[in-house]
């Protein structure tokens, strides 16, 4: 039962009704006790309805609950894949020959320095500098649902070379927009490190890795189709 059922069950039991009606003597209207041979069955039946209504609200509360903790869970799986697709991304547009020298410049005793050189793309500080604007891409995405599971999947709305894309599938929602920004930006402060080192080298299924294995921020993500770039 989703949380929609649980509606058109609350609207379809029938409220508990008072056993008082209104009537008018003439001068004045005034409130009038029904006496009835079946009072003690109309009771009954009035708190049956009222427990079944109780329950009922129970369990939509319920529904509710769960509902909501899906969609916060689907935002931050959303949001981590989303953020992996545009890291990855912008990693491509460096020229993947040009390399920078790091480590420590300080003479050893040996006579030796310890220094290296890395690509980059992949470089630690260059990685830093992508990971403080990569949230600002997730104004470019829009939300998707599956029609037989209603979980949301997120998908970039806009093209990065200008070319018209298919939207049919996908809606765009401020409050949304927001809310993979956020999640974005707090996946970034509470899992720094874990993004460098995935980045720092060039790994396969980053996504999974780093989303669902190594965050567990997904639950469904390894059944989930890789995006293309």
């Amino acid at each position: 039962m989703n949380f929609q059922s649980c509606q058109k069950i609350l609207t379809a039991i029938p409220l508990p009704t008072s056993p008082h009606f209104t009537e008018c003597d003439g001068t004045s209207w005034k409130t009038v006790k029904v006496v009835s041979r079946n009072s003690a069955r109309d009771r009954c039946k009035m708190r049956e309805a009222a427990l079944l209504l109780a329950s009922c609200v129970v369990l939509c509360l319920l529904l509710s609950l769960g509902q909501a903790a899906r969609q916060g869970q689907d935002i931050r799986c959303g949001a981590c894949r989303a953020l992996v697709d545009e890291m990855e991304w912008a990693i491509s547009q460096i020229d993947p020959k040009k390399m920078i020298q790091t480590g420590s410049f300080r003479i050893n005793p040996d006579g030796s320095q310890s220094i290296r050189e890395v690509p980059l793309a992949r470089s630690e500080g260059n990685l830093l500098e992508l990971m403080e604007s990569v949230c600002e891409r997730m104004e470019d995405y829009g939300e998707r649902t599956d029609s037989s599971t209603n979980r949301k999947s997120y998908i970039r709305i806009k093209s990065r070379s200008g070319e018209a894309m298919d939207l049919s599938e996908a809606t765009l929602d401020s409050r949304v927009t927001a809310s993979l920004k956020f999640a974005c930006e707090t996946i970034v402060e509470q899992h720094e490190d874990e993004i460098i080192e995935f980045f720092a080298h060039e790994t396969d299924n980053v996504k999974d890795k780093l989303c669902s294995k190594r965050t567990d921020l997904c639950d469904h993500a390894l059944k989930m189709p890789h995006d293309e770039l």
